[in-house]
């Protein structure tokens, strides 16, 4: 039996002046059309852009192709849609989707940046940059409340982030049983505030004293009655912190 399924094609927030549109008729195919929801919500909270702002741009406008911006998005989608590594982009750069994504035309002759150029843009992000970078985390948190919460929970907690060569700053770790990162993540509900790359080969609550402290400032300065609480296993109980 032929099924009766038509679907009506989904409209997307449209690119100049070319539309974007899901629909089942073939042509152009990606296999991340579901990135597009991601852009639509990048669109409302401006975190690409805002990321954008925290990275100087050194390059001379004149010799340059890739716009800083759209490489941030490209890398950025690229990785929520779990394409970890840089190589992925020798082929991505072609897909439609991932084009759109970036804020370019999709067109296969005109393909975004290559996995070289996104190296050296990663390259370049130094320690301002990053220090920056976590303030996005932290404004685009206070802008998602229309009004002062009553409590904030924030939650700390290492976890392991496995490599699989020579990087540095690798270490085994015994608990993990394998070799790993030890980044630091503060999370206040479902919301990251603060996602801190370590190394493994330290006691897992290092620096966290200083970044509650960092958190707190701030946050007393917009909502100076909230009543905030840290949540944390024994591993981060320091006379330090609790003072």
């Amino acid at each position: 039996m032929k099924t009766q399924c038509t679907p009506e094609p989904m409209l997307f927030s449209s690119l100049y002046s070319q539309k974007v549109q899901a629909d089942f008729d073939g042509g152009a195919i990606t296999s991340d059309a579901g990135a597009l929801l991601l852009r639509e919500v990048d669109r409302r909270i401006g975190l690409v852009d805002a990321l954008n702002a925290c990275i100087p741009d050194p390059r001379n406008p004149l010799l340059t192709i890739h716009a800083q911006r759209a490489m941030l998005a490209q890398r950025i989608f690229a990785l929520a849609c779990g394409y970890e590594d840089l190589n992925d982009h020798q082929t991505l750069r072609t897909d439609p989707c991932f084009q759109v994504l970036a804020g370019k035309l999709a067109d296969p002759e005109i393909p975004l940046a290559s996995t070289p150029t996104l190296w050296r843009l990663e390259d370049r992000v130094d320690r301002p940059a990053m220090v920056n970078r976590v303030t996005v985390f932290i404004d685009r948190f206070i802008a998602s409340h229309a009004t002062p919460p009553e409590t904030m929970i924030l939650d700390f907690d290492a976890s392991d982030n496995p490599v699989y060569g020579n990087q540095e700053g690798r270490g085994f770790h015994g608990y993990y049983d394998e070799y790993c990162f030890l980044p630091l993540y503060v999370y206040c509900g479902d919301q990251l505030l603060v996602p801190y790359l370590r190394p493994s080969r330290i006691d897992a609550a290092k620096h966290s004293r200083a970044i509650l402290k960092l958190l707190v400032a701030r946050f007393r300065q917009v909502w100076p009655n909230t009543r905030i609480i840290l949540r944390a296993d024994s591993g981060f109980c320091r006379w330090k912190t609790m003072k």
